[in-house]
């Protein structure tokens, strides 16, 4: 046996020489590959991001000087354009008032039809110079029953109120906008307003916008700003009204104050008829139909008018899953469009350079593609990488200091919540990467680039799931069946990611880098583990 035991313990020694060996050679070639091949790559990686980041910095400190100069010289649309109220004539009577078709699309709109219809028939208009037109395109029967019954009890008090529905949901809102246009009664009217089946204008919507259409031909949209009642539902909801109160206050206001061109938000605006078929109409080829019509009317030279001042209630998607579908299509559309028109653009001879500059760089480019794929690769790609990369180091300028400026610049707009900006800066980190994959599907027109899925609005339904009981009882569900509807893992893999890196900072980093790595891991498994916005058990 004692023979035995020392001829067993010599082999122990060699193998574990040959086993620091075989680690040693592996560190080595590991050091090499990163050295010549992860480090140069990395390298080119960061140069990039701190370029696309000046070019975001650049914008946003431009747009911010523009603001201010707004402000403080008081350049509100009534002082830019001709504005006066339209005021009753006793000889011309209603005649004054110019004839305005409201259209209201819906989809399978349960929760909010009643309040869109309601508002929409509430508006101080003359019942003889307006009419309801309600684009119907459900595919739930009881529902359009609802709809339809409706539209009937308004027809009853005496408003001129249409019901129309389709065959078939070809070119989804487009198509219905566009079907919509083509009944015979459309033709008397000059003007059409469109909400969306959430949107609740006030009763002197039309009295502060058409005056700008009456004294000034050359605009063809006027556009009001929207106003969240849900807005503190959740921390989500918070903070996208953050980042939508930048894009109403400051992007919109830039672009009508500046160059007369901004884009359409689909819903709460006014457009002259003349100016919407000149452009081409409605088209469907991407799922920015709003943003399309815009680009084409202001190549035709149509001016655009934004109005801050005029505030249209509607609801923020409170269900990440929702918000998901909604900013997929913000995002995919937008490049696709992009893609789409860029050569017309550039040949275009009705507008001059700087518009055409304008158009393409700052609110294509910079806005709707930079944006995005800057704040996904750079923030959770590269900066995590670069913990394990130790030859490459990130300035503190790209790091810190541009970031800082970005995000104040944004969240001033927003003063009540300035104390979540944190959050704001690690939610948008996390949707960064949603709108990254929709940006590339939308550039490469990938089989996902037209996918609609309609905003889920949830009205008082979240109310009911919490106060009826049968509401929750009627979720059959396995509790396993419901864990794993609330897991994303494309998130729990990034979180993963961005986790280990933070532990390996920790253990041999220098720069700190930890303490932001920590917080955007939670934030990715927060959001994987559908611990964000509002969940309602049997809304699936």
């Amino acid at each position: 046996m004692d023979w035995v035991s020392s001829t067993t313990f010599i082999p122990k020694k060699v193998l574990e020489l040959a086993t620091n060996d075989v680690t040693g050679q592996i560190g080595f070639i590991w050091q090499q590959i990163r050295t010549f091949v992860v480090a140069p790559i990395l390298r080119i990686s960061v140069f990039l991001c701190l370029t696309m980041s000046l070019m975001l910095f650049i914008e946003r400190v431009y747009m911010g000087v523009v603001i201010l100069c707004v402000k403080l010289f008081g350049r509100k649309p009534e002082k830019r354009y001709k504005w006066e109220e339209i005021e009753d004539d006793v000889e011309k009577g209603n005649s004054n008032y110019p004839m305005v078709l409201v259209q209201i699309p819906m989809y399978n709109e349960k929760e909010v039809y009643k309040l869109s219809i309601g508002a929409a028939c509430g508006l101080s208009w003359p019942s003889d110079r307006i009419i309801i037109q309600v684009l119907d395109d459900s595919t739930d029967p009881a529902i359009k029953d609802l709809v339809e019954l409706e539209c009937k009890r308004w027809a009853s008090k005496g408003i001129n109120i249409k019901y129309e529905i389709r065959d078939n949901r070809k070119g989804y809102k487009a198509g219905a906008l566009k079907e919509g246009l083509k009944h015979n009664y459309v033709e008397m009217c000059d003007y059409v307003a469109i909400f969306d089946a959430d949107f609740q204008p006030e009763p002197d919507f039309l009295r502060r916008t058409m005056p700008y259409f009456l004294h000034n031909p050359e605009i063809g949209l006027v556009q009001a700003r929207w106003k969240f009642v849900n807005s503190n539902e959740c921390i989500m909801t918070r903070i996208q009204e953050m980042s939508l109160n930048y894009h109403f206050r400051v992007e919109q206001e830039v672009g009508s104050s500046t160059y007369a061109f901004f884009g359409f938000n689909g819903t709460a605006g006014v457009w002259r008829i003349a100016a919407l078929n000149e452009a081409g109409g409605w088209k469907d080829r991407t799922t920015v139909e709003d943003m399309d019509l815009a680009v084409r009317a202001s190549l035709k030279g149509w001016k655009f008018v934004y109005v801050g001042d005029i505030k249209v209630k509607n609801e923020l998607p409170s269900t990440f899953k929702a918000f998901r579908y909604q900013q997929h299509r913000w995002s995919c559309g937008p490049a696709n469009l992009f893609r789409k028109m860029a050569m017309e653009i550039i040949m275009n001879e009705k507008v001059n350079l700087w518009k055409k500059v304008h158009v393409l760089y700052s609110f294509f480019f910079v806005r709707k593609i930079v944006a995005h794929i800057v704040t996904f690769f750079f923030y959770c790609v590269v900066i995590p990488a670069s913990v394990l990369v130790p030859e490459v180091e990130i300035p503190k300028w790209g790091l810190v200091y541009i970031p800082s400026i970005i995000t104040v610049l944004n969240a001033i707009e927003t003063p009540r919540s300035i104390y979540l900006v944190y959050f704001w800066i690690l939610f948008e980190n996390v949707m960064s990467m949603h709108r990254t994959k929709a940006t590339f599907i939308g550039l490469l027109e990938t089989k996902r680039v037209n996918e609609w899925v309609v905003t889920e609005k949830l009205g008082d339904a979240l109310l009911k799931s919490k106060d009826s009981k049968p509401a929750i009882k009627a979720t059959q569900k396995s509790r396993f069946s419901r864990f794993r509807e609330r897991l994303y893992l494309m998130e729990l893999g990034f979180g993963a990611f961005i986790f280990l890196c933070a532990r390996y900072d920790v253990a041999f980093g220098k720069y700190y880098y930890f303490i932001y790595l920590y917080g955007q891991a939670i934030a990715f498994f927060v959001t994987g583990f559908g611990y964000v916005g509002t969940y309602i058990p049997n809304s699936s």
